[in-house]
């Protein structure tokens, strides 16, 4: 799947936005008055989808032993990126007023986009070497890394998952991000592809919240497939997952 088709289904699953619960303070749909908030992380999460897939798409270039410059920048990456997410939603964040909060948060990230992507300029540009390990989740933690240096209080983005599927312990789910995962995602009755938002009460004031969850596609199963628990390239033990399970959730946090 090409990335402007990865970003289509994205878009698809974001659309599909419902309320839910949360500390004390939750609240759903018009009660929330969080337009903004959710506008904010709905560009967010696409604009991460957009990136992550641009990587994933280069895979084969970047993983070329062959090859030494790559040409594979972050100017290279950010214009992709920005190619996939305007033919998605029809918006240029380049035009938009660049004094808005939306502008400013989703320019943080794209920053946050070229920074990454040059600081592994090495890495990437490496003779000799096969696989360099820069695969879409390591990036994809890396911006949201260098995101939240930049965006600081006014909003987080991270990539969670279910328990049992986490790698990193720095995308281990907060107790938010787990509940929803047990009580919503996993649950028999909640609709494939459908975010889960709320309003609830953080440590500085209200917070809005989405999740968005991702499933394995069949790309997905050459390192999280099966036979379960035996190693795929990056040296992990296979989770032994199908195509369609909940493989990740994208939790983006913006402050009211």
């Amino acid at each position: 799947m090409g990335v402007m088709a990865k970003i289509a289904v994205s878009l698809l699953f974001l659309a599909l936005c419902v309320g839910g619960m949360g500390r004390a303070q939750s609240v759903t749909g018009s009660e929330t008055q969080s337009s903004d908030a959710e506008a904010i992380a709905n560009s967010l999460a696409t604009m991460l989808q957009a990136a992550r897939s641009v990587i994933s798409d280069s895979q084969p270039l970047i993983n070329d032993p062959s090859l030494g410059n790559k040409g594979l920048t972050g100017k290279v990456v950010l214009e992709r990126t920005l190619q996939a997410y305007r033919a998605a939603t029809g918006s240029d964040p380049l035009a938009a007023d660049p004094e808005s909060r939306a502008v400013h948060l989703l320019r943080d990230q794209m920053d946050a986009i070229v920074e990454v992507v040059d600081a592994n300029q090495e890495t990437l540009n490496a003779e000799g070497t096969a696989f360099k390990g820069f695969i879409p989740a390591v990036f994809a933690r890396l911006v949201n890394e260098a995101f939240a240096r930049r965006a600081g209080d006014e909003a987080r983005v991270k990539v969670t998952a279910p328990m049992d599927l986490v790698r990193n312990r720095k995308a281990l789910p907060d107790a938010f991000e787990e509940s929803v995962i047990r009580d919503k995602f996993l649950a028999a009755g909640w609709k494939r592809g459908q975010p889960y938002e709320a309003v609830v009460e953080g440590a500085r004031g209200p917070e809005f919240r989405m999740q968005v969850p991702e499933y394995y596609t069949t790309s997905c199963l050459t390192c999280h497939g099966s036979p379960k628990g035996s190693l795929d390239i990056t040296g992990y033990p296979r989770e032994g997952g199908s195509a369609g399970d909940l493989g990740g959730v994208i939790s983006i946090t913006v402050a009211r």
